[in-house]
């Protein structure tokens, strides 16, 4: 009886969160998809199924690997197989296949409406409903401590909301992303240092991945804690794979320009994409051009400054009519890490031509230079004269 009231009183608890809204924040998780439609990432989805299939379940994994490639995808469809009892291996004409959960399950239900209680997404925009005001106005140039307390540190001491008859492999999954932001000084060592202990000896059923495309910014404690699952750039046929099934609206030497720019990451050409990074490449070609002759257009770095802040103001735009309280600061941060890494594109492209090759190599170093400056808060028209002024007299 008491079984049955702990089941029922879960559920409503379920319940309630799904049809309310979230009281802690307006960020929604999206939908997992099945681990088998992950695309360009055989050998990591390779080592999750034998470790789900192993029924030995480790409970701290790092996700690592360049931006873009499918590392937090992954991560979903996996918290999707381990959080749900139903996960097993699915019948076939040739017999029994893939391990993969029933699609029509709860668990599957509560997942694809972002309102699964006992999944747990940490990003650095949750700063932004903090209850500490300094915490709110933060820069979301790392993850803070704040965050990492109260989303990971301690619901993972709390008992899960969901009760089940049969017990899936994982009761509670946390997924941290971006987490080489936890905390930004030389060591990398509060805000990490916070989450050894869970990490080491997390609560029974807990598992937590760390999703990072800068391991190395990992502290080695926290390395040698979890399981390492490594993913790689996609090659040309998972690409062409990748941009048919997601409709990319392209004219074709867009799409073809994108699909180089990506360099074999579809989180890159969206990203490019959605920046409308294609006309900035036309924009500044015939510019650019003209600096590597060596001479120096009046307009390059006013014009490099200028389609930045036009990003990043639409962006802000954007953000206020969907009752967002986006940052203008992080914005322009956003749209120069874009502009750099399209004009370092452009140079590692002529890194193979022997006579332009040592040319490339010192105009890669002056985008790595201005990154440093925009970095150490000198302002972007002045970082992108200097750049200008570096690419044109570098022959």
């Amino acid at each position: 009886m008491a079984k049955k009231t702990a089941k029922k009183t879960a559920k409503k608890r379920v319940q309630k969160k799904a049809d309310a809204p979230n009281p802690k924040h307006e960020l929604r998780t999206p939908a997992p998809i099945p681990l088998g439609d992950v695309i360009g990432q055989d050998r990591a989805a390779g080592v999750l199924r034998a470790a789900v299939e192993s029924d030995r379940l480790h409970h701290a994994w790092i996700f690592h690997g360049p931006q873009g490639v499918g590392k937090f995808t992954t991560a979903l469809a996996f918290a999707a197989m381990v959080l749900d009892p139903t996960t097993a291996p699915q019948e076939t004409l040739m017999g029994p296949g893939e391990l993969a959960p029933d699609p029509a399950s709860e668990t599957q239900t509560l997942l694809r409406a972002g309102t699964h209680p006992d999944l747990h997404v940490i990003v650095k925009e949750l700063a932004r409903f903090s209850d500490d005001s300094s915490v709110r106005s933060s820069k979301l140039s790392t993850i803070p401590k704040d965050v990492i307390d109260q989303h990971l540190i301690r619901p993972a001491k709390l008992a899960p909301v969901m009760s089940h008859e049969t017990p899936p492999r994982a009761t509670k999954v946390f997924i941290v992303d971006e987490a080489e932001l936890m905390d930004r000084s030389p060591t990398n060592a509060p805000v990490q240092n916070a989450i050894l202990k869970t990490l080491e000896e997390p609560p029974p059923g807990t598992v937590i991945i760390l999703v990072t495309s800068s391991e190395d910014r990992l502290l080695p404690t926290i390395r040698s804690r979890c399981q390492r699952v490594g993913f790689t750039p996609l090659d040309d046929e998972a690409m062409a794979r990748w941009v048919e099934r997601a409709s990319i609206e392209a004219s074709g030497a867009e799409l073809e320009w994108l699909i180089g720019h990506a360099e074999g990451s579809p989180g890159k050409l969206v990203r490019a994409r959605e920046t409308g990074l294609y006309a900035w490449h036309r924009t500044l070609g015939p510019m650019l051009d003209q600096a590597d002759r060596g001479e120096l257009p009046l307009t390059l770095g006013s014009t490099m400054a200028e389609l930045v802040d036009s990003w990043a103001k639409d962006w802000v735009d954007a953000g206020s009519k969907a009752g967002e309280n986006r940052s203008k600061e992080a914005a322009n941060r956003a749209g120069a890490s874009q502009m750099f890494g399209l004009v370092a594109r452009r140079y590692r492209g002529q890194l193979a031509e022997p006579k332009a090759a040592m040319p490339a190599v010192r105009a890669i170093d002056l985008v790595g230079r201005a990154e440093r400056l925009l970095a150490s808060n000198v302002s972007l028209k002045l970082v992108m004269d200097d750049l200008a002024a570096g690419l044109s007299g570098r022959a």
